[in-house]
């Protein structure tokens, strides 16, 4: 703890230095950045605050079921750290290099998400350095309005520097158990109602086409027959097209979807055959490879006028689900869709009242959108998932493109409560003027 105090006392000076030089800034964590390449993005123009050097596991411990961390160790190292005294965070994102951090200023959720929330559900208490070089204690007990408006800031009101969160039960292996319908309302009721009941440890589904849902539960397990491996030649979404079972063990579960980036690697030509794969797949394979060549190519689209793909999560209450998707089976009809269902607590504090209301659902599906094409001269999917979204009652994850004017964006996330947490935290807008300016970027 003395190593990681003299990390964060370096990162608090940064803090002060750049306050008294009037130079806004953004955090650099290192490693590549979990939000779509944009050309022209201005979110990484103002100074660095260098925060790489905090990627360290300070200490577990299994009796009370407890981690406590900096906020760049990766989910991966985590897992690597945890799995074998028996334990896993509550939710592990599906990609290796999602960091803690990240976790906490985006909304991270997984298979696990059905009962135990997103990852910030688990976070019991935050080391936060203020725009102001002031280093704080927040808790849900501990100044509770910071702390939970501190969830979904982007990096907007201060720097995580430590994190406490629980850890549950695991075992090696998870065994799969793939249930398929031909119609939407059929996979929808089995959905409800293994999430209801509660009888399984995982829950996700693969729209592949209108007639082909395919409902993914998975268990834990002491012992496999066989296990699957989905890290180079083989494409793990496929699978749940054609089996009916499959076992991995825990750690390629969590991050079954990392090789191809879930889906991404259909967008490059080629490289979902197993020749190319085999040639390439430790070059370009893996959501940090893939993600790193999507941001070098990132200042191409931007010349040649080109939209990027759509890539979004949209959050729809449960209650409006069946409406969402008989739009977007119409419509849209993108596949394959991702479909997480996800328990919230209660609805976040960082939500407006109003909208709130107009949830009315702390169940909320996630419906991930990932790679569709945006080409049409005369439509931009991109706004149009945004505008559906909001028609639906739901929320959409900000770290795409983003086309809210200001008046709707704060009918939906709340505006005083924000303001009064920039003003104790940043008062100088060191970390941007605050998280609609930051995040408002469409082209």
């Amino acid at each position: 703890m003395s190593d990681h105090d003299s990390r964060v006392q370096a990162i608090a000076a940064q803090v002060r230095e750049r306050v008294a030089a009037g130079t806004p800034v953004h955090i650099d964590k290192g490693g590549v950045h979990h939000v779509v390449p944009i050309p022209g993005d201005p979110r990484f123009r103002s100074g660095k605050l260098d925060t790489s050097a905090l990627r360290h596991i300070l200490h577990i411990d299994p009796v009370a079921r407890r981690c406590v961390a900096e906020p760049g160790v990766s989910f991966r190292d985590v897992v690597r750290a945890t799995l074998p005294l028996g334990l896993v965070p509550t939710v592990v994102p599906e990609l290796e290099g999602i960091t803690l951090g990240g976790a906490v200023a985006g909304c991270a959720v997984e298979s696990m998400s059905f009962r135990l929330g997103g990852f910030f559900d688990s976070v019991e208490s935050l080391e936060l350095v203020t725009g102001t070089g002031e280093i704080l204690e927040l808790s849900p007990t501990r100044e509770p309005d910071l702390f939970h408006m501190v969830h979904g800031s982007y990096g907007t009101l201060g720097v995580v520097t430590r994190l406490e969160f629980r850890l549950v039960p695991a075992k090696p292996f998870v065994k799969l158990s793939y249930l398929r319908f031909r119609d939407f309302p059929a996979f929808h009721a089995a959905l409800r109602q293994h999430c209801a009941a509660g009888e399984v440890d995982f829950i996700d589904g693969i729209v592949h086409a209108p007639d082909h849902l395919t409902l993914c539960l998975g268990e834990f397990v002491d012992d496999a027959p066989y296990l699957s491996n989905y890290r180079w030649l083989n494409i793990f979404y496929k699978s749940t097209r054609e089996r009916a079972r499959d076992y991995l063990s825990t750690e390629d579960y969590f991050f079954r979807y990392d090789t191809e980036c879930h889906w991404l690697t259909r967008t490059v030509p080629g490289l979902e055959h197993k020749a190319v794969r085999f040639l390439l797949g430790k070059a370009v394979l893996g959501s940090t490879n893939l993600i790193r060549w999507s941001g070098r190519l990132a200042p191409l689209l931007g010349k040649l006028k080109r939209r990027p793909d759509v890539v979004v999560d949209l959050f729809i209450p449960d209650r409006r689900f069946a409406d969402f998707y008989a739009w977007y089976s119409a419509g849209p009809q993108f596949y394959p869709l991702w479909v997480i269902p996800y328990r919230m607590p209660a609805i976040y504090p960082w939500v407006s009242d109003a909208h709130a209301r107009r949830m009315a659902d702390t169940l909320l599906i996630d419906c991930a959108i990932y790679g569709m094409p945006n080409s049409e001269p005369e439509r931009d999917w991109s706004a149009v998932f945004e505008a559906q979204t909001f028609a639906h009652d739901g929320v959409k994850t900000l770290i795409s493109r983003n086309h809210y004017d200001r008046e709707r964006f704060f009918q939906i996330y709340d505006e005083p409560r924000y303001a009064a947490a920039k003003a104790r935290l940043d008062p100088h807008a060191l970390f941007h003027k605050g998280v609609f300016d930051k995040l408002h970027r469409v082209e």
